[in-house]
């Protein structure tokens, strides 16, 4: 969700428009194997929902997807020490109140992914459906071939972390 947010911001400032005017979408891992996922992303523009593929070119897009995955750093930079924490507590907030209320609200979250996307046996970030019993189930949506390879990419190298502290 934290990735996410900073998507959505980083497009909003870009195109001038309000950042609830904006729907983005993260996935995989925090870093370099992350997946933003312009395919899923729209913008809304006179009360009607456009594609972010309409609104900038390809090379404007890449940058943004390029500044996401260091927005992280870019954030630890600004604030001189520490890390950010107000996005995280927000990101926390909504999950909780998802489960708390048992709403059904689809997030991007770390889940178990079993089989979506043509993965298993790992933890990723994916959009999944919350409720009281906490992830209720993985919300597998179409991407495109390269977001697809990408997010497969990102489980391996979590496997392959996982795989370095399991004899710790």
């Amino acid at each position: 969700m934290l990735d996410t947010a900073r998507f959505t911001t980083f497009v909003a400032a870009e195109l001038s428009v309000p950042v609830g005017a904006v729907r983005t979408l993260t996935l995989g891992s925090h870093g370099d194997t992350m997946v933003p996922v312009p395919s899923r992303c729209t913008v809304t523009v006179d009360g009607e929902d456009k594609p972010l593929t309409d609104l900038l070119p390809a090379e404007r897009i890449e940058a943004l997807v390029e500044r996401t995955r260091g927005g992280g750093a870019e954030v630890v930079a600004l604030l001189k020490t520490g890390s950010a924490y107000y996005a995280p507590s927000a990101a926390a907030a909504r999950m909780a109140r998802a489960v708390a209320e048992d709403s059904g609200a689809v997030m991007p979250v770390c889940a178990w992914v079993d089989g979506e996307y043509g993965i298993s046996n790992v933890y990723l970030g994916v959009e999944a459906e919350l409720g009281r019993e906490g992830v209720r189930r993985v919300v597998q949506s179409e991407l495109a071939a390269d977001e697809l390879a990408a997010l497969r990419a990102a489980a391996e190298a979590v496997r392959a972390k996982q795989a370095d502290v399991e004899d710790l």
